[in-house]
């Protein structure tokens, strides 16, 4: 029996500083907080937009994201067009964020679609794409899908 209408609900991420956390993903993401618990060991914020929720933040972890162990590769967000992760790319380099190619790039050779990847302050990595007018820039990396190998 197949789930009719399956989309995706909200990710959680493990966040080893709840405050520093929710203030880079507000600011890059323009997320709102929905709900929070900021005292005592159970930690977490709950962001979003619109009333809808996204992003779910729990401070429950130590060290840096692991890239090289099995689980979350990176987490998208579409935006309506290229001008939109030139904001967004503008707003990482405000807040001293590196990304991880020379700034926005295709998903591919010959692909319109593209973004910028970077990673947030525990290393999970990130990306804001556009689905045309990344063109211009080349790819990255030959022969493979830009998302995928970085």
């Amino acid at each position: 029996m197949s789930t009719p209408a399956l989309q995706t609900g909200h990710i959680g991420l493990n966040v080893t500083d709840l405050a520093r956390s929710t203030a880079f993903y507000r600011r890059i993401f323009d997320f709102e907080v929905l709900s929070e618990k900021t005292e005592g060991e159970r930690q977490f914020a709950f962001l979003g937009r619109d009333g809808k929720l996204l992003v779910t933040l729990w401070q429950q972890s130590g060290g840096a994201f692991p890239v090289d162990r099995p689980g979350l590769h990176h987490l998208s967000f579409q935006v309506p067009d290229i001008e939109a992760v030139r904001q967004a790319e503008a707003t990482l380099r405000e807040l001293g964020v590196q990304p991880l190619y020379d700034g926005i790039v295709p998903h591919g050779e010959g692909a319109s679609s593209g973004g910028v990847f970077f990673t947030d302050p525990d290393g999970i990595r990130l990306e804001i794409y556009a689905p045309s007018g990344a063109d211009t820039a080349p790819a990255p990396t030959q022969g493979a899908p830009t998302c995928g190998f970085f």
